[in-house]
């Protein structure tokens, strides 16, 4: 009758420390929030002086002091793939267990350029000449979130479109699902001109 005893602590000792050890995975994959902040002081400001576009995100991240954050921007003209990013920010390793704060893309415009950079807490990128946007004044152009209004918990090593610009050479655009890769990837043919807001956190 011991022996059954015994046997039984054993294994429910071994099952709630599965079950504890799936928690601490299942907390570690969910690595951080981001929603869409349509209404933040750096959106109206960019309005209200009409300087350009300004795309800005309320972002947590969990175990802030091991990971790091890949933020940066393809650009792609008549469906292909410019080289290079458009714009690109790195940080990680912060002293602080859990991070929250703002990220974003923004565009400025001139009369006859403009320039995109980016942001993550406490850092920014130089602007980036882009060359003038919109291109010509008869094109119709759009900036879009991926994530509507809802709050996006995202995974360790998962690549993630935040948001596109884009810009038609005619006088329409369609509505892309930004969630769907098919969709994203019919958008970049489709369209003249893409840049793509994308994020990933990894160790």
């Amino acid at each position: 009758m011991r022996n059954k005893y015994f046997i039984f602590s054993i294994l429910t000792t071994l099952f709630l420390l599965f079950l504890s050890g799936c928690t601490d995975q299942k907390e570690d994959t969910e690595s951080a929030t981001i929603s869409t902040n349509t209404d933040s002081k750096y959106v109206n400001t960019f309005k209200d002086l009409n300087l350009g576009i300004l795309f800005d995100f309320n972002f947590k991240l969990n175990n802030a002091d091991k990971n790091w954050v890949d933020l940066w921007v393809e650009s792609y003209k008549d469906g292909k793939l410019d080289s290079n990013s458009l714009t690109k920010l790195s940080y990680g390793q912060s002293p602080n267990e859990v991070e929250k704060g703002h990220i974003g893309f923004g565009i400025l415009y001139t009369d006859d350029e403009s320039f995109a950079f980016l942001y993550g807490p406490g850092m920014k990128t130089p602007p980036q000449k882009i060359g003038k946007i919109p291109s010509t004044e008869s094109s119709v152009s759009g900036w879009y979130s991926a994530f509507g209004d809802e709050t996006v918990k995202l995974k360790l090593n998962e690549t993630y479109v935040l948001g596109v610009y884009r810009e038609s050479k005619g006088n329409s655009l369609r509505t892309y699902d930004l969630q769907d890769e098919n969709e994203v990837k019919k958008m970049i043919d489709d369209v003249h001109l893409v840049y793509l807001l994308k994020l990933k956190i990894h160790r």
